[in-house]
């Protein structure tokens, strides 16, 4: 039995049709993907910096009104508000490299060290007690400073 002529498989211009596509489709495709994976490092950033904060709500709650006045190790002490400060993740945006470190700082108005990490106000005097930032001045991706989250 042999096949009937036309149903065997593809021709050759038409293999040559989708290989002459694919490179165009990648061209397309390949700067969007690697903008999704800053976004979503941006996103997760945020989302960090939203589970340190819910931690100083709770440790503010069960110490009748005080923050910690350490660089936020109190917090981790057992485990009890959070289990370890989560990372910073900006590299894309602006090349600060991956880390948990927090740079204890005496008010938001004063200049920040800009390392990345998180920032943390300890001083009991100031009015800005208690608030933690991520410790960056330049701008994510839409523009806004990271100082501002």
């Amino acid at each position: 039995m042999s096949a009937a002529r036309g149903s065997a498989g593809f021709t050759l211009l038409e293999l040559m049709i989708v290989v002459a596509i694919l490179p165009v489709l990648a061209a397309v495709g390949a700067p969007k993907l690697t903008a999704m994976v800053a976004r979503s490092k941006e996103g997760a950033t945020k989302g960090n910096l939203g589970s340190i904060r819910s931690a100083l709500a709770v440790y503010y709650a069960d110490n009748e009104g005080a923050y910690p006045e350490d660089a936020l190790e109190s917090l981790e002490n057992g485990g009890k508000y959070i289990s370890g400060i989560p990372a910073v993740n900006i590299y894309d945006t602006f090349r600060h490299p991956p880390g948990s470190g927090v740079a204890p700082i005496a008010s938001l108005g004063s200049i920040l060290p800009d390392t990345g990490g998180w920032a943390y106000v300890y001083s009991r005097s100031s009015p800005d007690w208690g608030k933690v930032v991520i410790n960056c001045s330049h701008p994510d991706l839409n523009g806004q400073p990271w100082s501002r989250f």
